[in-house]
């Protein structure tokens, strides 16, 4: 492995541990605190979340890219902008620090490092759930990315905050995170026999939010370079 690939390995580490931290841990939080509101407890995670994903993006980005997705990092590689020693690194540091970031957070509220979860997220409306809140997070990347690190950073946070609202699923949109988050019997967790169904609904979102943000963004490319007042 080569020193620059080691550094971006470290980072979609790190970064994908601090985002589950985040996520798991602002879930215990925020249902500790809400008094079995849930709705206060979804606003206390979904807000964590979001300021969360918007530090991790700025200070990663300029090491990794910050993808701390699978799905992200394989169209990277689609795209070639990764190749496929990096595209197996960066899925297995994502994967490993997804459950690292568990256990750090159940670490900080004194529970045990792993137990899976009990909370039935299944059905059709949940993987539906999840493919649409997938196609919105890779739209959402494609769409900004041409205006800066800053503006998607800000761009993916909003859109991860508002799909908690919006998804029957509270849009995971990850499958590093949704293994990860099969480890919490917490309020963020998913029960085990959940996993496969959310990860193949994020990967056929994944797949027609890139086919249709390529040919969405390219022909708004191609549509300004051919209006009469470009240059």
């Amino acid at each position: 492995m080569t020193k620059t690939l080691a550094v971006a390995a470290a980072a979609e580490f790190s970064g994908t541990a601090l985002l589950l931290a985040v996520i798991v841990g602002s879930g215990i939080m925020g249902e500790r605190l809400a008094d079995g509101n849930m709705a206060v407890a979804l606003f206390a995670n979904s807000f964590a979340t979001g300021c969360g994903l918007f530090v991790l993006i700025v200070i990663f980005a300029p090491v990794s890219g910050s993808h701390f997705n699978p799905l992200v990092s394989i169209l990277a590689r689609f795209e070639g902008t990764l190749g496929n020693r990096a595209l197996a690194v960066y899925i297995a540091m994502q994967l490993v620090g997804a459950v690292a970031g568990v256990a750090l957070a159940h670490g900080m509220f004194d529970l045990e490092a792993w137990a899976p979860s009990v909370k039935e997220r299944t059905g059709l409306g949940q993987s539906l759930a999840e493919g649409v809140a997938t196609f919105g997070l890779v739209l959402a990347i494609l769409g900004a990315r041409r205006h800066g690190t800053v503006t998607v950073a800000a761009v993916v946070a909003a859109y991860i905050a508002c799909a908690y609202w919006f998804t029957a699923s509270t849009s995971f949109a990850n499958p590093a995170v949704t293994v990860a988050r099969s480890l919490t019997p917490t309020f963020t967790g998913i029960a085990p026999q959940g996993v496969a169904a959310f990860v193949l609904a994020q990967t056929i979102g994944a797949a027609l939010g890139a086919i249709f943000g390529a040919w969405l963004f390219e022909r708004a490319h191609r549509a300004k370079q051919d209006s009469p007042g470009a240059d």
